[in-house]
């Protein structure tokens, strides 16, 4: 009999082993996933946990969890009462279906799949080890049962699914272990890009940051000086001090002649780190808004950080200012720097501006001017007044190392429209699609909407899932882009029920017909519900794609 026993549990071994190493693949992949798409930020974690913890303590393995706590309390009771090897089998049996069911193996369908980085290779190598000592744990705990482990190894099972069930949290513990390593590997590759970026002499290098606005300026200026010399971009984007440090020691060279370089912040402090890595002696401050106010609290705040910038620019550094922006005005205006103040509002008091702005369906044209009078006509396939800003940006930045008005207004023609940042799409079907799919924000949105009203012809149909990451101020802000909707739009599609309330009130209060408004759970359900509304002459605009941290 006992031979028997030791076989059963060795079969019972090989299957449960299997099925929990499976169970905790699938498990710890998705938790990494979600920490890579946070940042790998604890905080940022927590807060996902928080708000969409559903999505990683779906029902089945909830479920499961009871199902298997529940039949443990039974088979305790039960084994005082009856030692059959079929309830023992039962309960091996039903534990294996229970945690198979739970993981899902369909894969889903995502914006941004989780990248191989050494860092997350480090991240899930510490969770494994998390969640082999706690097992480890359990199995010795198990050994000093003596000869009764085989009957109590279904209770062995009811914990390592305890386990299985916690590992988002075990996540965060082993992201809390690998942080002084971390902190090791970034710091090396931080000095050494440091240290790169200081051997190039003549290289000209230009800060970009702002509330919204700072990658498309980015691209902007990028086009309007490539003619003249020979430019560095950070890509995408880029604008952490990790991310830019891998774009100087892997790409920078000494035939570059001018890198710009995206700052991006979501608290006090960053801007001044990525600043002192790269050492700019031009610094552009595209605007200033309520973005990321999760973390900043405070618009004050926001402009402590974006100014941090301005602080580190050399003595002889130049700073450039959007003008028009109401914070960015007040931080210009206690800058004693050389600065060049950009604009198309109080021309008299602008370096550079643009008057005579005519926005078309398919583009704009504007008169450049700079203070000492000279002026140019341009061109651009840019959508939108405030591009025209970012022009305006680039343009400054051209003046700043020693452009004339003519070479700038040549690049500014040769500026292409900028992936998923009001990029006008003609797929040649009679519809027109407006592409601002990246980061709303605002500004951005109403701006959008703007550039949506200037088409004359056909249904006007917007499809969003509104915007994210502005604090306190979420809610009203999609409340007015919901009004803002109902002002423009012939037909609102809203993607994810519970987050675009506040834009549905919005859009009835502002008395939209409720028949043209929808809602849906996923962008795909939105793009299904389009092909059966769209006709020839309409104007589609995709306005926001949330990532997939924020799927509902």
């Amino acid at each position: 009999m006992k031979n028997v026993e030791n076989i059963l549990l060795l079969l019972a071994l090989v299957v449960t082993t299997s099925v929990l190493g499976i169970s905790l693949y699938f498990r710890i992949k998705y938790s990494l996933h979600m920490m890579q798409l946070e940042e790998y930020k604890n905080k940022n974690f927590k807060n996902w946990l928080k708000e969409f913890g559903y999505k990683i303590y779906h029902k089945k393995i909830n479920m499961a969890l009871i199902s298997i706590i529940g039949m443990t309390i039974v088979y305790i009771l039960m084994i005082n009462v009856t030692e059959e090897v079929s309830l023992w089998g039962a309960f091996i049996g039903i534990w294996t279906i229970l945690m198979l069911n739970s993981i899902n193996f369909k894969k889903e369908k995502v914006k941004k799949e989780l990248v191989y980085t050494p860092r997350v290779k480090r991240l899930f190598i510490s969770n494994v080890v998390v969640n082999l000592i706690e097992l480890a744990i359990i199995v010795v705990c198990y050994l000093t049962l003596g000869k009764e482990y085989v009957l109590y190894y279904p209770i062995v099972l009811a914990l390592t699914t305890i386990v299985y069930h916690q590992v988002p949290y075990n996540m965060l513990l082993a992201n809390k272990l690998v942080e002084p390593i971390e902190k090791r590997v970034n710091k090396y590759y931080f000095d050494m890009a440091y240290n790169k970026v200081r051997e190039y002499k003549e290289l000209k290098i230009v800060g970009i940051t702002g509330s919204y606005g700072k990658t498309s300026t980015k691209f902007i200026t990028t086009d309007v000086l490539q003619s003249s010399f020979n430019v560095l971009k950070t890509p995408e984007s880029y604008n952490t001090p990790m991310g830019i440090s891998k774009v100087i020691n892997n790409t920078l060279n000494d035939k570059h002649e001018v890198f710009v370089v995206e700052m991006g912040a979501r608290k006090i402090g960053e801007i001044e780190e990525v600043a002192k890595l790269v050492g700019p002696q031009i610094g552009v401050l595209t605007s200033i808004g309520p973005t990321h106010m999760d973390t900043y609290k405070t618009i004050e705040n926001i402009m402590k950080t974006k100014y941090e910038l301005i602080d580190e620019l050399p003595t002889e550094g130049i700073a450039i200012f959007n003008y028009d922006n109401e914070y960015v005005k007040k931080l210009a205006d206690k800058t004693f720097k050389e600065k060049i103040l950009y604009g198309m509002d109080n021309v008299n008091e602008l370096d550079i501006y643009a008057i005579d702005i005519e926005v078309v369906e398919m583009g704009s044209t504007f008169t450049l001017k700079d203070r000492e009078g000279n002026e140019v006509r341009c061109k651009t396939k840019l959508l939108g007044k405030h591009n025209i800003s970012n022009l305006l940006a680039g343009a400054s930045v051209g003046k700043a190392l020693g452009l004339k008005l003519e070479e700038i207004a040549k690049g500014i023609e040769q500026v292409e429209p900028i992936p998923h940042r009001l990029q006008l799409i003609n797929p040649g079907t009679g519809v027109i699609v407006i592409d601002d799919a990246f980061n709303s924000n605002p500004a951005g949105a109403k701006a959008a909407l703007d550039v949506l009203g200037e088409f004359k012809e056909g249904k006007k149909i917007i499809i969003t899932p509104g915007m994210v990451e502005l604090g306190d101020q979420e809610e009203e802000a999609n409340e007015e882009f919901g009004r803002n909707i109902a002002n423009i739009c012939d037909v609102a599609i809203l993607v994810g029920a519970n987050r675009t309330k506040p834009i549905r009130k919005g859009i009835l209060e502002a008395g939209f017909n409720e028949n043209n408004l929808y809602v849906v759970q996923k962008l795909d359900e939105a793009t299904q519900l389009l092909q059966k509304i769209v006709k020839s002459k309409d104007v589609v605009l995709f306005e926001n794609d949330l990532p997939d941290t924020y799927n509902e």
